[in-house]
């Protein structure tokens, strides 16, 4: 009779845990009361140099490795996992400082609580990010995940990061890495690039501006002389003494301001750091964005990784890896993605 009791106990608990789960699609709101485990904690090897952590100092020293993400309660659960992926592949995890910009109406003490709860010793800070300045720049694109504001703040870093700070990596959230990001934070960026960043000069470069762009001389002249190649923006090497000098922000707007005008392209916040930047880039290999894994798994067409070594792995597209695990429909590299998964569910035993 006990054991009945007990049996049925657990049902209404299955009960209530499926219909919390229905009653509420998985939204910012919902995300905002998600519990993450704490993370183990990651030492510096003998041979990496020392660096002042003493009060701002650490948020400009140039030992240190910067690097920036946004942070956004829809995509904490991957931002988390970046984190983490981060840290336990380096060989200077103490050495990291962590530079986050999030929107100035979230509830950023939130964000702080979670982040310090998960990574107790992380070096980091949180930026509030003004996106009225840029929400009437925006023009509607063929996925409306891309309209998000949050999605411009990587054309603002060098306004809302430190002005002593000289070179930061900017990473998406839908990534992991599966090497030291020192690698990456070194790469050369010559004698006049702004950033560095994976170029695929086999994409089909034209297909990113709209007819009404190329057929204006003006306006396709732009790449004349410029061997310009797609890249993705959510691996970048940025020198922020040089975004600045070249004031490339303002470079930025006025080509979105120009698109309200007279729709020059389809599809968010890349077009714009292509017209910029491309053909002026520092080279990264490939390994270091292996991007497009968030292809749709519809009808099974899952996206393999392109040929060669692997050094981050990165889910840009519609399908994220947390929301196909959970579904029970994952993609065979979604299965990369899961050790890395901080999030406390239900019915875990530790707290």
């Amino acid at each position: 009779m006990h054991h009945l009791h007990r049996h049925n106990h657990r049902i209404l608990l299955l009960f209530f845990l499926i219909s919390a789960t229905n009653a509420a699609p998985a939204s910012a709101t919902t995300t905002n009361y998600q519990r993450f485990k704490e993370a183990p904690q990651f030492y510096n090897s003998p041979t990496c140099p020392s660096i002042d952590t003493s009060g701002t100092n650490v948020m400009c020293s140039d030992q240190a490795i910067h690097v920036a993400m946004t942070l956004d309660a829809a995509y904490l659960r991957g931002s988390m996992a970046a984190i983490l992926s981060v840290l336990q592949h380096s060989s200077c995890p103490q050495n990291i400082v962590f530079h986050f910009i999030a929107s100035a109406t979230n509830n950023n003490h939130h964000l702080r609580h979670t982040i310090s709860r998960s990574f107790p010793s992380l070096k980091f800070q949180i930026y509030p990010y003004d996106s009225s300045a840029v929400s009437g720049l925006i023009s509607t694109s063929i996925r409306s995940a891309l309209d998000c504001p949050l999605n411009y703040a990587r054309n603002y870093l060098a306004n809302l990061l430190p002005p002593c700070l000289s070179r930061v990596v900017y990473l998406d959230s839908d990534l992991v890495l599966v090497d030291d990001i020192a690698k990456l934070a070194a790469t050369p960026l010559g004698d006049h690039s702004a950033l560095a960043a994976p170029e695929y000069c086999n994409a089909n470069f034209t297909s990113y501006f709209t007819p009404t762009f190329w057929s204006n001389p003006t306006l396709s002249l732009t790449f004349a002389g410029r061997k310009a190649c797609y890249f993705n923006t959510g691996v970048m090497v940025i020198d922020l003494q040089r975004w600045r000098a070249g004031d490339y922000t303002t470079k930025i707007i006025e080509w979105m301001e120009l698109q309200k005008r007279m729709r020059i392209y389809e599809l968010g916040s890349l077009p714009p750091f292509l017209l910029v930047f491309a053909g002026n880039i520092a080279p990264v290999d490939h390994r270091w964005n292996q991007h497009g894994l968030g292809g749709d798994n519809y009808r099974g067409l899952c996206r393999d990784l392109h040929p060669g070594p692997v050094s981050l792995l990165h889910w840009s597209g519609k399908g994220k890896p947390w929301v196909r695990l959970d579904a029970n429909k994952p993609c065979p590299l979604d299965a990369l993605w899961a050790p890395y998964d901080l999030l406390q569910t239900p019915f875990a035993l530790d707290s």
